[in-house]
């Protein structure tokens, strides 16, 4: 099978090939490599390719499988890291000055987790420095670029992941979201991510940016892939106090299970407030699928959303500083403008204003209890906007030392606030041929339900079927 034709296969057309030999890790790895060394110096989605190990660990997944010891969907398959994620002997940069030079010792527990499961680690992705913004134009590393035009950004701060993905250089990325940044990439680069539940995936191992909001979890090309790759990231972790003790379902086992007779809520209000009127079209039709899928789409008015998006950033801003509190002051010029200034911002927030973000944190979360025992899941457009010109990006710092777009968060950071699950997946193209996202939510630990659903919309629907212009040809 030609090379280009490999990278174009989805994780659920790859495993059985893998599994039955009909395929080769290293056939695979390969293709992949080459992709990327293609791809990359024009989108700069990774900063480091573990090109040589990848292939070593291709060999040996192909002996494994060959002798029988098939050990599930990830054996052999190629998954690339944003680079927050600890591995052994491997920079791990956070995309920042500050940590350029640092080598773990030891791999992430997810890092590990994949490894497990037979993955080939190709590389580390690009990201906003210190995952500390939403538009991944780094100034150490330099931009990465949207691959359905690339004068566009990808989204951040998981930009190299969602790249990465829509370029087809791997089949797997992992992300982390503290305020959207799982999902904002997969938006503007039209793939698919989900914000798992608080504590459903270990960050033992990953840098953080917000300890009380940072959610690590899976990106890919389709829904079906995702929760493949949720299954092995989930689960307990003694290493890291915030994960949950909750079982982790097969998360492919009711994937197929149809959505017919579930209530989907959403509050008009909410969705148009911050969209383009394409964005708005989009979305509406989705809702359309949805309800020709059998669900029931009942209309809900939530106040107190802003309220708890303001919050959220409250929280953010002001737990971010922690772990720069010493480098911030000691080595500041080696810092980005706008990471820079917002760390620089967060020290300034008053203790009262702290004390009613987390008030508000509590409430968020009764409400979507309360919420959730209305309706089954929750949807809104997943970005106002499709991505803006770098340029754009550039000039807006330049000149205010912060790029703070609102049309981009305002539907991600309340559920980071809640720690409830948030799925993000393609829902058409504006008139730029350039990706629109749905995000679909859920209540607390019901990643399986939500997944269900973006399955059965993914599969009526032919978005995720498009390819970028890069790869026109390909």
């Amino acid at each position: 099978m030609p090379s280009q034709e490999l990278c174009s296969l989805t994780l659920a057309e790859v495993a059985p090939l893998l599994q039955q030999s009909k395929i080769s890790p290293v056939e695979l790895t390969q293709a992949y490599l080459d992709q990327i060394a293609a791809l990359n110096p024009t989108l700069n989605a990774f900063l480091t390719i573990t090109g040589a190990e990848a292939l070593a660990a291709a060999r040996q997944a192909e002996m494994e499988i060959s002798a029988g010891q098939y050990r599930g969907p990830l054996h052999g398959v190629p998954i690339a890291l944003k680079d927050l994620f600890d591995t052994a002997g491997v920079p791990t940069t956070g995309g920042t000055r500050i940590m350029q030079e640092r080598i773990p010792a030891e791999d992430a527990t997810t890092v590990k987790k994949m490894r497990n499961a037979g993955g080939i680690i190709l590389g580390k992705l690009n990201l906003h420095e210190c995952a500390y913004g939403i538009t991944t134009v780094n100034p150490h590393f330099g931009a990465c670029h949207n691959p359905w035009d690339t004068q566009r950004i990808c989204g951040g701060s998981s930009g190299g992941s969602g790249a990465a993905l829509a370029a087809e250089m791997c089949l797997l990325a992992t992300g982390t979201d503290t305020g959207g940044s799982i999902r904002i990439p997969a938006a503007l680069c039209g793939t698919v991510g989900i914000k798992p539940t608080y504590g459903r995936v270990s960050a033992a191992g990953v840098l953080p940016l917000c300890y009380s909001l940072d959610h690590p979890g899976p990106m890919a090309r389709r829904v079906w892939d995702t929760a493949a790759f949720l299954g092995v990231m989930a689960g307990y972790d003694p290493a890291d106090p915030a994960t949950l003790a909750a079982p982790v379902p097969n998360y492919l086992e009711q994937i197929e299970g149809g959505i017919a007779g579930l209530k989907i809520g959403f509050d008009d209000a909410y969705a148009r407030s911050g969209t383009n009127e394409e964005v708005y079209r989009a979305f509406l039709a989705a809702l359309e699928v949805l309800r020709g899928l059998g669900v029931e789409i009942v209309p809900v008015s939530n106040p107190w959303m802003e309220e708890g998006a303001e919050a959220a950033m409250t929280l953010l801003s002001a737990d971010a500083t922690l772990p720069h509190r010493e480098t911030m002051v000691s080595r500041r010029a080696d810092y980005g403008i706008d990471v820079i200034t917002r760390l620089e911002n967060g020290l300034k927030i008053p203790p009262v204003e702290l004390a009613q973000a987390l008030r508000t944190r509590q409430w968020t979360q009764r409400h979507f209890a309360e919420l959730f025992a209305q309706i089954d899941l929750w949807v809104t457009p997943m970005s106002g906007i499709t991505a803006p010109p770098i340029d754009q990006v550039v000039a807006e710092v330049k000149a205010t030392g912060l790029y703070y777009a609102p049309a981009l968060t305002l539907f991600t950071r309340l559920y980071n606030l809640a720690g409830v699950p948030a799925l993000a997946l393609p829902c058409g193209f504006d008139s730029q041929n350039l990706p629109v996202g749905l995000q679909i939510v859920g209540p607390w630990l019901e990643e399986s339900l939500v997944l269900r659903a973006g399955y059965a919309y993914e599969q009526a629907t032919a978005w995720h079927k498009r390819r970028p212009p890069l790869l026109a040809g390909a």
